[in-house]
């Protein structure tokens, strides 16, 4: 599995509003100046984000994005999720679509495809989002 633009933006986004909702909610410009980042692009991947519940949008003047719930709960795995699709090296270990190959049963590389998706899915979900405002000014790359 190799994470798109869309996978490695998106979790940009979501780190940057998570270092920085504690000063209310976060613009799509904020978070385009500091992680370089297009704002119509930006637009595209929290509008998943938001549909996957992972932020809020706030509308108004002083609006923006916040998380969706608390920090420690949302991974990294959960974005790239909500972003990517499902976490998986090749269709046959997809947990989505467990019947995608009718070779399963005697498939000398599924063994393989499996240890590799639990060692990528173990990964993703050890890392969550931070709260601690004293890092702020972190640029999330």
């Amino acid at each position: 599995m190799k994470i798109s633009t869309k996978g490695r933006y998106g979790l940009r986004a979501i780190l940057d509003v998570a270092l920085n909702e504690h000063a209310g909610p976060v613009t799509i410009h904020s978070i385009s100046e500091r992680q370089d980042l297009s704002e119509r692009y930006l637009e595209q991947l929290l509008i998943t984000l938001k549909q996957n519940a992972l932020i809020k949008s706030i509308r108004g003047f002083q609006g923006g994005y916040i998380l969706g719930r608390e920090p420690e709960s949302i991974t990294v795995g959960d974005t790239i999720r909500a972003l990517e699709g499902p976490i998986s090296p090749v269709d046959c270990v997809n947990d989505n679509n467990p019947g995608a190959c009718s070779r399963a049963e005697l498939c000398v590389t599924k063994m393989v495809w499996d240890d590799l998706k639990n060692a990528m899915v173990k990964v993703l979900l050890k890392f969550r989002t931070p709260q601690n405002p004293c890092i702020s000014n972190l640029k999330v790359s």
